[in-house]
């Protein structure tokens, strides 16, 4: 698992190492039950504090995507599909409203932004 932070990104470290993590197991490069570095091992590996990779671990656990056990680590959480694809959908939900967004703002209208998609789809299809 690579995990790239920068500096000058206006998300935090911990979120942006948080989304990383959540992404490579969405994408199915982290399998379940496949174990995580430790906390300490991985603020090593990045260079941030074990604070910060406390926090990550923590909120992946509340969000289902980890299991910690005590004494042996943190692991990838057996598959809950439910979970993955409501994430996978907050995902894009997100991004189509940063897109309406933009379009409202620079006057397209939604049946221009809904032409766009189409035009999109049809590309795609070829």
């Amino acid at each position: 698992m690579k995990i790239i932070i920068s500096n000058v990104s206006d998300q935090p470290l911990y979120l942006q190492i948080k989304e990383q993590i959540k992404a490579a197991i969405l994408r199915g490069e982290l399998q379940a039950g496949e174990p995580l570095p430790s906390i300490r091992a991985l603020a090593t590996d990045l260079n941030v504090s074990v604070l910060t990779t406390r926090r990550v671990f923590e909120e992946l656990e509340a969000e289902g995507f980890i299991i910690t056990k005590a004494g042996k680590g943190s692991f990838v959480a057996p598959d809950n599909l439910e979970l993955l694809l409501e994430s996978k959908r907050l995902m894009v939900e997100a991004k189509l409203i940063e897109a309406w967004e933009i379009a409202r703002n620079l006057g397209i209208s939604r049946e221009e932004l809904y032409s766009m998609m189409d035009l999109i789809f049809e590309e795609d299809d070829q």
